[in-house]
């Protein structure tokens, strides 16, 4: 297991365990975050004194191109009773994503430190944040960090159903015209699946990073 010291630096994300861990400790500054995702490495984890950075293999993404909106979600967007909007409220975003339940986690690894974290790379312009509103209220949201042709999607929160698919789907069709590559959604999830999503190997979503 890679430790980590106040040096900047992660050990290749091909050294990472089975799980997928690639090293422990460090911190959350903006440039250690930067390098992380830049290096295809991501933060995960229940405790801000114990950080663990991640790659797992295979890798879940989302090339824009392949984006699928079923027939009923269409039928939500058209109806207009969502309005979705960009970067407008960052930290609710993430602050919902930290208080949603999610089935079978006990605990968010969203800590008031990640929040702090991902706020203040939002305000260096490199985390973007979709917002889902209902009349006045925000019932969806999507945030994640951006290295200018690929999204690293983080985590996405709804209070209404369908919000965050609305929310997803603005946000696919915005890096779709503005070329982006991929989003990296990063593990296995059966609803990201439905949008579209697949795990290809690690090595793959690594060639894709660095050209």
């Amino acid at each position: 297991m890679f430790f980590l010291t106040e040096k900047l630096e992660f050990p290749p994300p091909q050294s990472a365990s089975p799980e997928g861990i690639v090293a422990v400790g460090g911190d959350l500054s903006p440039q250690r975050l930067m390098l992380a995702y830049h290096s295809g490495i991501f933060p995960w984890f229940e405790d801000d004194e114990v950080l663990l950075w991640w790659s797992p293999d295979p890798r879940m993404v989302l090339f824009p191109e392949q984006l699928k909106v079923s027939k009923s979600l269409r039928q939500v967007i058209r109806s207009k009773k969502f309005k979705v909007t960009f970067n407008k409220a960052f930290k609710e975003v993430v602050a919902n994503c930290a208080m949603i339940d999610r089935p079978g986690q006990d605990s968010t690894w969203i800590t008031k430190g990640v929040v702090d974290a991902y706020s203040e790379l939002h305000n260096l312009g490199h985390a973007q944040s979709v917002e889902v509103w209902q009349e006045d209220e925000l019932v969806g949201g999507v945030y994640g960090v951006d290295l200018g042709n690929i999204f690293c999607g983080e985590s996405m929160f709804s209070k209404v159903s369908n919000a965050s698919k609305v929310g997803f789907v603005y946000l696919v069709e915005k890096l779709k015209r503005e070329k982006y590559k991929l989003i990296d959604c990063q593990v296995y999830t059966k609803h990201l699946e439905s949008l579209g999503a697949k795990e290809i190997p690690r090595k793959e979503f690594l060639n894709v990073l660095k050209a």
